[in-house]
């Protein structure tokens, strides 16, 4: 078979001045404003916006790489806009965004900073009528059914994710040892999921014992000094090391590099960058799970497009399709090859197979 690639802040009031107060307001009819106009755009007027934390990280980076590829396909640019893992900062180049103008042909492509950081975003794009597809991050009480322009939400089974790669971890330790857990940012549905995950794993696995565990971020920087920290307190006893993302994965072996110990510890991490499918290369890194990033940046795009355009009737959207899992792979020492080069697929992206990768609905 063959894969083509293709915390809690102060947030800033997204209402806009232009915009009906009932829109922003508790007990509001999300989206009113926006209702019956769907489908309207010439394609040539749509104009496409991705945002993610930051391009330092290589998974995000790809992400918005994914979203040029999509936009060029059908012969505009995307907006690439970063918010430094700031939630104030996100909800500001929202706000700024929206209040342009021409949001009526906007499709937004958007990684919520938290779960938390959700919920405005969503209100202040429907009530001023621009297409928005999220993924990862809600809360769990938040429906796109219940909004006219909150197209699909897309995520992944973080708790299937972080108990494969802590299953994979435990036979590279041979079913026992200690291990430390590097947690990603903890008011995110994909941290919580992915930690869940491993703790299925650890009650399935009575031989291997959690000898410590530290947010991280999902930031390489902060895992090597959180790494350092605790083979200084743990030692010896940590024979592997779990990490909720490959950029915290990487920081951990850079630590277990400077401790000299490199290649005597197994590392897991989540997000298949090419610096982590190198380490898996080259056996210094057991495993990870791709959730294509590039695909994620262009799939955003397309679904919106197809709307917007109306090629893709939101009438014809299932519920299921507009909060939904989507298709991830396990990547270890075996399959690493097949993943080496990740690209976008133009056909995933035709309106008729933007639902594709749906693995299941989000229950």
């Amino acid at each position: 078979m063959t894969f083509t690639f293709r915390p809690a802040a102060t947030l800033i009031s997204l209402c806009l001045a232009a915009l009906t107060v009932t829109a922003c307001g508790s007990g509001s009819d999300p989206g009113a404003a926006a209702s019956g106009d769907t489908g309207a755009c010439d394609p040539a007027e749509v104009k496409l916006v991705g945002q993610v934390r930051n391009e330092s990280n290589p998974y995000e980076a790809s992400w918005l790489d994914g979203g040029d590829a999509f936009a060029a396909s059908v012969g505009l640019e995307q907006q690439r806009l970063t918010y430094d893992g700031e939630s104030t900062k996100q909800q500001e180049q929202i706000r700024q965004l929206l209040a342009s103008g021409d949001t009526q042909c906007m499709v937004l492509n958007v990684l919520p900073n938290g779960d938390s950081d959700t919920t405005p975003i969503v209100r202040a794009a429907d009530a001023a009528g621009a297409y928005l597809v999220t993924q990862w991050n809600k809360p769990a009480a938040l429906q796109p059914t219940d909004y006219d322009r909150w197209i699909s939400h897309i995520t992944y089974n973080g708790v299937e994710s972080g108990r494969q790669i802590a299953e994979s971890l435990f036979g590279a330790m041979g079913g026992s040892g200690g291990i430390i857990a590097l947690q990603g940012v903890l008011d995110t549905a994909a941290a919580k999921d992915r930690f869940a995950g491993l703790e299925e794993a650890l009650a399935a696995a009575p031989g291997v014992t959690l000898l410590d565990q530290q947010s991280a971020n999902f930031s390489r920087a902060e895992a090597l000094t959180v790494t350092e920290t605790l083979l200084t307190k743990h030692g010896d006893a940590i024979t592997g090391i779990w990490a909720a993302n490959d950029d915290m994965a990487l920081g951990a072996l850079q630590a277990l590099e400077q401790a000299g110990r490199a290649g005597q510890v197994a590392v897991v991490g989540i997000d298949a960058v090419p610096d982590a499918l190198t380490a898996i290369g080259e056996s210094t890194m057991t495993a990870t799970v791709s959730s294509d990033g590039p695909w994620q940046g262009g799939i955003g795009l397309a679904i919106g497009y197809c709307v917007a355009t109306g090629e893709l009737a939101m009438a014809d959207i299932s519920p299921e399709q507009r909060a939904f899992y989507a298709e991830q792979f396990l990547i270890t020492s075996d399959n690493v090859a097949d993943f080496q080069n990740p690209q976008t697929d133009p056909a995933d992206f035709e309106c008729g197979n933007v639902f594709n990768r749906m693995a299941g609905p989000l229950t």
